[in-house]
């Protein structure tokens, strides 16, 4: 009796082990789809300024076309165990003009704490898109995600404006900003253009360059443009045309208009104009 009882105690044992396996493979299997999903979902819709977004995720500024059905699909799987997808999901139905859906994936996001869908949901009650324009809601919800470090909180948040077109808040949003500037190349350029006009504070030449060179680092297209611009007239530090040149050719590879302009005026320095000094023409080399 001993005996049949062990044995059966062993079985009982094994097939508890077993199952114990089977249910750890299902957890496995199950969480490298729900991995898969994701990574697709990143690859067609994240959105390139998201605090959320992983460093070797590019993104895009806009969900292409072709992609939306699919990133409809894969981020609506991920969204289950991923605020970034929830947002991503509203990315890829906003392309696709499901403005209510995008509406209700930006509400769970945000829910969740993700910053980008506050942006988002701040701009469409900045304007009206979607709900009833409400700028107190809006001025919430860009507060939130400022307080948050994301620098599209806080440029938001100082684009809100009292009624004369001037920043609400620029000393505020200025504070802001340089928080999330530690570690934002968005919320550096758009320090450094505060600090270069004294918005919110002093002005400050040597500190706007140094903010527009570490974003020029990483590439952002507005400060390879100011970068241009600060090295060839010297201001903030030393003067280089070389280097302006080639700040500009960046800028202006990456679609910066203000940067193309600048590359010819470079080419056709010479303006001449006519007796009421009205500019008739640019002489180029």
């Amino acid at each position: 009796m001993v005996e049949r009882s062990g044995a059966a105690s062993l079985a009982r044992n094994v097939g508890i082990g077993l199952l114990a396996l089977t249910t750890a493979s299902l957890l496995h299997s199950s969480a490298r789809a729900q991995s898969a999903d994701l990574v697709l979902c990143d690859r067609l819709a994240a959105d390139p300024a998201d605090p959320d977004k992983p460093a070797d995720v590019k993104g895009a500024p806009d969900v292409a076309p072709s992609d939306v059905a699919t990133a409809i699909k894969y981020c609506r799987i991920a969204a289950g165990s991923s605020r970034r997808a929830l947002h991503q999901l509203g990315r890829a139905y906003a392309a696709n003009r499901q403005l209510p859906e995008a509406i209700g994936a930006w509400r769970k996001a945000a829910d969740k704490g993700s910053t980008s869908a506050m942006v988002e949901l701040g701009v469409l009650y900045g304007t009206g898109s979607g709900v009833a324009r409400d700028e107190a809601q809006a001025r919430k919800l860009f507060e939130r995600a400022a307080e948050a470090g994301n620098p599209r909180g806080v440029s938001n948040l100082a684009a809100l404006s009292g009624g004369g077109g001037a920043p609400a808040d620029p000393a505020r949003a200025r504070q802001l900003l340089a928080k999330a500037a530690e570690t934002n190349a968005e919320a550096q350029y758009q320090l450094g253009l505060m600090m270069e006009d004294g918005t919110g504070g002093p002005a400050d030449d040597a500190a706007a360059r140094a903010l527009f060179e570490k974003a020029a680092a990483q590439n952002h297209p507005g400060a390879l443009e100011r970068m241009g611009a600060f090295a060839q007239s010297g201001r903030g530090g030393p003067k280089d045309s070389d280097a302006a040149k080639a700040y500009y050719e960046k800028s202006a590879a990456l679609g910066n208009q203000d940067a193309k302009k600048a590359l010819e005026r470079a080419r056709c320095p010479y303006v001449i104009k006519d007796k009421r000094g009205n500019t008739v023409t640019n002489l180029c080399f």
